[in-house]
């Protein structure tokens, strides 16, 4: 998509900027990050940079989490097997694991976690499971990551005699299901000040109220604190990886996950990072969990037995755990070779079948594609061509969809809009899952689509970037890229910081780089000052394009650290570029 995206240069407050910047003495430019990203005021501007533990939400806000917390303590101290029943991809996999261990600290001797398989069962609670959980004698199921729209399965749950309780984020429905608690962020009644936790953050919250349970009191005792410290290495992997934005209370778990992940990770976490060659890097961020980590932890689930990814984020034994990482890295290289496979498929479909010009959203299907691995590419395809996009796996009936969304779009409220269509769906607003008859496929494309098109109101057509400031290249020193760090952790909500420098030069013959040869590797200075070195992911046909006013070019970048062999260099990782020496911006 050779030069499709929009730049738009955010406008520069220049009387707030010099307010914020004399108050508080940062730079200009961290000034102007802070303003951009709704930081008007100096004092919350401290705490935003600081990220202080103690603006978390006090639990007992959120709505059934008292309740819940009460009658698992009760459970425990009854005697009564509990089973923490999770999802399989990793915001399901490091909830369960937050869950489970923290009953087991608190003393429970009957618990136990229960993972669907996601090809034979498919996604949450489901019957069979809780009638095969019944004959195993559980008296209690705490779901994590599922179960808001489970309405049948909770009263087949009250039936078998079965004290159901559940947690989750996801969309709920009109009608709630009859459990004996539910604790969501969301609930109609609720008035919980911060809406998007992810399923493992719902899940803190209610370990953190069942820590006080057992603690008696208001203030845990010293092992459930550690025990609450620890875990948000696991709440940082969940949040990151499910996409929730990184703003409010999501911001500080995933912030302070990062530091537990870097200082004191847990013995399965360890050998995870030693499997993702990560062990030894200062500089882990919410990209190594979403390229490096979380990948490896959702192709278990994809391709295998989640249960395994539990297994490993819970064990004590450094063998088990090295042989665990081992696993999951070999599941995950078997998952990169089906997902570029399925790529390829998608954008072929693509090229031949569809007009971009006139299609606002992607709705492709195939036979042959794995369920497991539809909802990665529909996330790739989804930043690539700047719309919504579901993948259909019609491999088995029903099909078994996944979709992913772009910001302004909310995907779940979407696919409601078409369930007359599909035979059951679920999610949230940038991700969600369904399943539909084969020959409703080309019936619910139209109707989707429809839908698009009416709600995105043509702004699909361009990816837009938003600029933060317009620099020149002598501005990006060590001590503004370390100010810079105080913004992180970056995703959702919270962009990477992105300049715009005109005015540049190639130096040098630029190659292209990495798999495939897919990515740009090329060097650019600005005047006399510094030359830098710039990567292009996914830009290797831009070659020429780049070099056709002899090298003079506009570049939308971010900027990062990059450390090797002891030698620290600031690096440009490039978003969009354009030939000649100067841009017009609107």
């Amino acid at each position: 998509m050779r030069g499709s995206k929009e730049w738009r240069l955010l406008h520069r407050d220049e009387a707030a900027t010099e307010r914020m910047c004399r108050e508080i003495r940062i730079p200009p430019v961290l000034g102007q990050l802070l303003i951009n990203r709704g930081i008007q005021e100096p004092e919350a501007a401290k705490r935003y940079l600081s990220a202080p533990l103690s603006d978390l939400h006090d639990p007992a806000e959120l709505a059934g989490v008292t309740e819940a917390a009460s009658r698992l303590y009760q459970a425990a101290r009854d005697g009564k097997r509990i089973c923490v029943y999770g999802d399989y991809d990793v915001d399901g996999i490091t909830a369960t694991t937050l869950l489970w261990r923290c009953l087991t600290l608190a003393g429970a001797k009957e618990v136990d976690f229960y993972v669907p398989h996601r090809l034979e069962e498919g996604y949450g609670l489901n019957c069979d499971a809780l009638n095969k959980l019944a004959r195993q004698g559980f008296h209690v199921v705490v779901t994590v990551d599922c179960g808001i729209t489970s309405v049948e399965e909770a009263r087949l749950a009250r039936e078998l005699g079965i004290e159901l309780i559940i947690t989750d984020h996801h969309e709920h429905g009109e009608v709630l299901p009859d459990a004996a608690a539910i604790v969501h962020p969301r609930l109609p009644e609720g008035k919980y000040p911060f809406g998007d936790l992810c399923g493992v953050g719902v899940a803190f919250k209610v370990a953190w109220a069942i820590c006080r349970e057992f603690s008696r009191s208001r203030l845990v005792t010293t092992a459930f604190r550690e025990f609450l410290l620890e875990s948000m290495a696991l709440v940082a992997l969940g949040t990151v990886a499910d996409a929730v934005p990184l703003v409010g209370e999501n911001r500080i778990f995933v912030r302070h996950g990062l530091r537990c992940l870097r200082e004191s990770p847990s013995i399965g976490l360890r050998a995870l990072l030693q499997a993702s060659q990560l062990l030894e890097s200062k500089r882990l961020d919410a990209g190594h969990i979403g390229f490096q980590l979380a990948p490896r932890i959702n192709a278990v689930g994809r391709l295998g037995q989640a249960r395994l990814a539990v297994e490993l984020l819970a064990t004590p034994s450094e063998q088990r755990a090295a042989d665990l990482a081992r696993h999951l890295n070999q599941q995950n290289e078997l998952r990169q070779q089906v997902e570029n496979r399925i790529l390829r498929q998608a954008r072929e479909q693509i090229e031949q079948n569809v007009d971009l010009d006139t299609t606002p959203a992607l709705v492709l299907s195939d036979d042959d594609w794995h369920v497991g691995v539809i909802g990665i590419v529909a996330g790739r395809l989804a930043a690539r061509y700047a719309r919504p996009v579901l993948l259909i796996s019609t491999r088995e009936e029903p099909g078994q969809g996944s979709g992913r969304s772009v910001p302004g779009f909310h995907l779940q409220q979407a696919l409601a809009a078409c369930r007359h269509l599909l035979l059951g769906h679920g999610g949230h607003a940038m991700a969600a899952g369904f399943r539909i008859a084969a020959e409703n496929v080309d019936a619910f494309r139209d109707e989707f689509c429809s839908y698009a098109a009416a709600r995105l109101d043509g702004r699909n057509r361009r990816s837009l970037l938003t600029i933060d400031a317009e620099i020149p290249l002598n501005v990006l020193t060590l001590g503004l890229m370390r100010g810079i760090e105080a913004l992180e952790p970056h995703g959702l909500g919270n962009q990477r910081p992105m300049f715009l420098t005109s005015g540049l030069k190639v130096v040098g013959d630029p190659r292209k780089v990495g798999g495939g040869e897919r990515h740009l590797s090329f060097r650019v200075r600005q005047n006399n000052g510094p030359i830098l070195k710039a990567i292009a992911f996914d830009m290797a046909d831009r070659v020429e394009e780049l070099m056709s006013h002899s090298g003079e070019c506009c570049l939308v970048y971010h900027p990062k650290i990059n450390e090797w062999q002891g030698r620290t260099s600031i690096d440009l990782e490039v978003a969009d570029l354009r030939p000649g020496p100067h841009v017009e911006l609107a």
